[in-house]
């Protein structure tokens, strides 16, 4: 038998947890000695406690998890189910950590100790655009971290070719009032196909463009420097910006890319 102390640290929860969940029956020690009170647990308990605390983590109340212990919860089904919630939380914490960085970069720009990156920037017209694309919405600029890369390849999947074969890969960024829209396909010129929509992007006679080079999650600073250097010169966007991928390394390393970033003006 184990004391209610030995319990709790070999399950990693409180003497209070165990307390209370003795209280409403959901785990109830092995032995309680009558005149003390003192509660003992069997180490064979240890398999349903930790049950317990898995579906209270994922967000389960008390009786939905009396309810499901009681029914029988097999370990597939916990398996498949932590699984999942394992990779929304790696998602969250992608998402957490890149508006940690965005939230950095403003706070630099406040402040204004950041030193803007030195870029070549050029005055042009862009040229239409049919693409093979998807559009995606999310809700802040952070999350796109986790969109742009794998929406490219369900489009190239379609299209045929590995996505570094491909001929101008392209991402379009428009503000809604609900988020952020992303087009992101390829420069396309075949049939309409299941699974993306065929999108022109208009010719725009006026643009600013400049290129980044190297780490793509500094991609931010490259636009800002750009757009600073836009409303330096008497112009402001007046269009969905947008970033040509003329090399995305595909062996996983992040400092090999070069995007032009395209960004249609206006005089102001």
């Amino acid at each position: 038998m184990l004391s209610i102390g030995a319990f709790a640290q070999v399950g990693q929860v409180t003497h209070r947890m165990l307390r209370y969940w003795d209280q409403v029956g959901l785990l109830v020690p092995a032995h309680t000695d009558p005149f003390s009170g003192y509660r003992s647990y069997d180490p064979q308990q240890l398999q349903r406690l930790h049950r317990i605390v898995a579906l209270r983590q994922l967000g389960f109340g008390i009786e939905d998890v009396a309810s499901l212990l009681e029914e029988g919860v097999d370990s597939e089904f916990l398996t498949t189910v932590l699984q999942r919630r394992r990779a929304e939380v790696e998602e969250e914490y992608r998402t957490a950590a890149a508006r940690l960085a965005d939230v950095q970069r403003r706070l630099h720009l406040i402040e204004r100790r950041r030193t803007m990156p030195s870029l070549e920037i050029v005055h042009k017209p862009l040229p239409a655009l049919r693409l093979a694309a998807r559009r995606v919405t999310v809700r802040e600029q952070p999350e796109l971290g986790g969109v742009v890369g794998p929406t490219f390849d369900s489009v190239a999947e379609i299209i045929g070719g590995e996505r570094g074969a491909l001929e101008t890969p392209v991402a379009a960024y428009s503000m809604l009032d609900d988020g952020l829209e992303a087009t992101i396909g390829y420069a396309y010129s075949g049939e309409p196909q299941e699974g993306f929509e065929v999108i022109s992007l208009p010719a725009e006679e006026q643009a600013f463009a400049a290129v980044h080079l190297g780490e793509i999650n500094g991609i931010s600073r490259s636009w800002q420097a750009l757009h600073e250097e836009i409303l330096a010169r008497g112009f402001e966007p007046s269009g969905p910006c947008r970033e040509l991928y003329l090399r995305a390394d595909e062996s996983g390393r992040t400092d090999e890319f070069v995007v032009e970033l395209q960004q249609p003006v206006r005089p102001s």
